[in-house]
């Protein structure tokens, strides 16, 4: 019989289900019992991620815990709002009528890709997309469909729980002008001259292409895994 290591990715995501699970049961209960054992299992999340932590590095180290669950129990919320759920974050594939395809350059990290931005309160994610999208580029657009649900956790661009909502756009109007803050360049681009440095173009760019050309895509999504407790293979 065999072992392996497991994958660093894998311990994060488990530490992060094992945290959510003690937070939501903390936010849910009013017994003192209970709360000192979910904050054992949170104790035993911190564990894992600095676990994590080592094997990415290639190091073994002896980590501080106490500041990740300190972190989540600061965070504990009561009732529906205690519910741990993931962040939702919306995208924007926008085409215009020469086929290229709309990308920023976020100033943080100089990496190019389509409009993101945060889930608002109050709006729609086909709103949201059109909000994003003008703020981060000057650009106007109308949703035409929706192209992905995934899990970015799962993808491997995201640290914590979180899904991607990704829309295809059309332009309508507008003028290019980047954010000041969030953004270091913007431009059209078409799909033979990417930049350089553009995230994650080998799963989206052919999808996003065939929509802009107006070729029929079939909104896709994250099969489930099995086991599911572990990584893809």
């Amino acid at each position: 019989m065999t072992s392996s290591v497991p994958d660093p990715r894998d311990l994060v995501r488990w530490s992060d289900t094992l945290s959510a699970i003690a937070r939501t049961g903390m936010g849910f209960t009013a017994s003192l019992y209970e709360r000192e054992r979910y904050e054992e299992v949170l104790h035993v999340a911190a564990d894992i991620k600095a676990a994590a932590h080592d094997l990415a590095e290639g190091i073994e180290t002896t980590r501080e815990t106490d500041h990740f669950v300190q972190e989540w129990l600061d965070n504990v919320g009561e009732g529906v709002p205690g519910y741990v759920t993931p962040k939702i974050a919306i995208g924007a594939v926008v085409g215009n009528d020469d086929g290229d395809i709309l990308l920023v350059q976020r100033r943080e990290s100089g990496v190019w890709l389509y409009p993101t931005g945060w889930a608002d309160v109050g709006y729609s994610p086909s709103e949201v997309a059109v909000k994003e999208v003008e703020e981060e580029t000057g650009i106007i657009c109308e949703p035409v469909r929706l192209l992905s649900v995934i899990d970015g956790q799962r993808m491997g661009f995201s640290r914590f729980g979180m899904y991607m909502l990704l829309f295809h756009c059309r332009a309508t109007g507008g003028t290019l002008e980047g954010h000041p803050l969030e953004t270091s360049d913007v431009g059209w681009f078409s799909e033979d001259a990417l930049p350089e440095v553009t995230a994650g173009a080998q799963w989206w760019g052919p999808m996003a292409f065939a929509a802009i050309r107006g070729e029929p895509v079939e909104a896709g999504f994250d099969s489930p895994r099995s086991p599911v407790w572990r990584a893809d293979s």
